[in-house]
């Protein structure tokens, strides 16, 4: 069973699954769906269609499942699915999707939302990411695994940030970021490769090496996307260790794919 404070206001439609703490003054409505072992710290609330997983902790003031910050928003029965063990601090605010996009803001597993960021409707935000305090991400931006950024940023709708790269605090951040790449600034614009995290998560040198050799030739050879793209995978034919290869195809891949152009 549930744990629910008396002060708690839980709709009897709501799916609380086993060991579940609600602390006081929480309320939660009727298409909510809570999985084991999470628990809600106090004065949260959880609303509208949103399915969350389990172990994660939600702490005071945070506002998950709200509707969007969107003047098309009509009430249509749009989601929000957050995924395991995540950590979502002091007055943080998830909103749910719309039907402009696929109608499902998501966030993965085991990230951490530090007080006062805002997930907008339709983001996408991977796993094991870190966001730190007052982070606003605007609406359909989609975060890849392992990314950090830092506190007092901002992000554009629509921008796409690549696994493993890490934002400076205070970026504004108007176009898409590479995967690994560093980024600062007002407008944000890269300064050079992760390699500390790249370090952190196992990356081999040969793999780091090839990050920054995709780097220079997206940045600094005065290539346009295509041209750098085909450069890198004229690189990439000459590898032999496997991580380094899939380093460079994820580089391509992003490139070809960047819908906002790369942040320069």
């Amino acid at each position: 069973m549930a744990q629910i404070h008396p002060s708690s206001l839980v709709d009897p439609q709501a799916k609380l699954a086993e060991n579940v703490v609600v602390g006081p003054f929480c309320t939660i409505g009727p298409h909510v769906e809570v999985g084991e072992g999470t628990t809600l710290q106090s004065h949260i609330v959880l609303t509208g269609h949103t399915k969350i997983g389990k172990n994660n902790k939600i702490y005071a003031f945070a506002a998950i499942g709200i509707d969007p910050q969107d003047k098309k928003y009509r009430g249509e029965e749009t989601q929000l699915i957050i995924g395991d063990n995540n950590v979502i601090r002091e007055h943080c605010t998830l909103s749910v999707g719309t039907v402009q996009d696929k109608g499902v803001t998501i966030v993965g597993n085991g990230n951490l939302l530090m007080a006062n960021v805002h997930v907008a409707h339709d983001c996408v935000i991977g796993n094991d990411t870190i966001i730190a305090n007052n982070v606003g991400f605007a609406g359909h931006v989609h975060v890849a695994d392992d990314v950090i950024v830092g506190g007092q940023s901002g992000i554009h709708q629509f921008v796409k940030i690549g696994k493993g790269a890490m934002l400076s605090g205070g970026s504004m951040v108007r176009q898409d970021c590479i995967p690994y790449g560093m980024y600062q600034g007002y407008p944000a614009s890269p300064f050079g490769i992760n390699l500390e995290g790249m370090k952190r998560h196992g990356y081999s040198r040969a793999a780091m090496h090839a990050a920054r050799e995709s780097y220079k030739l997206i940045f600094r050879e005065g290539k346009t996307a295509p041209e750098a793209v085909e450069a890198i995978k004229a690189y990439a034919s000459t590898l032999e260790d496997e991580q380094a290869k899939k380093v460079c195809e994820l580089m391509c891949e992003f490139t070809e794919q960047a819908t906002r152009g790369l942040a320069r």
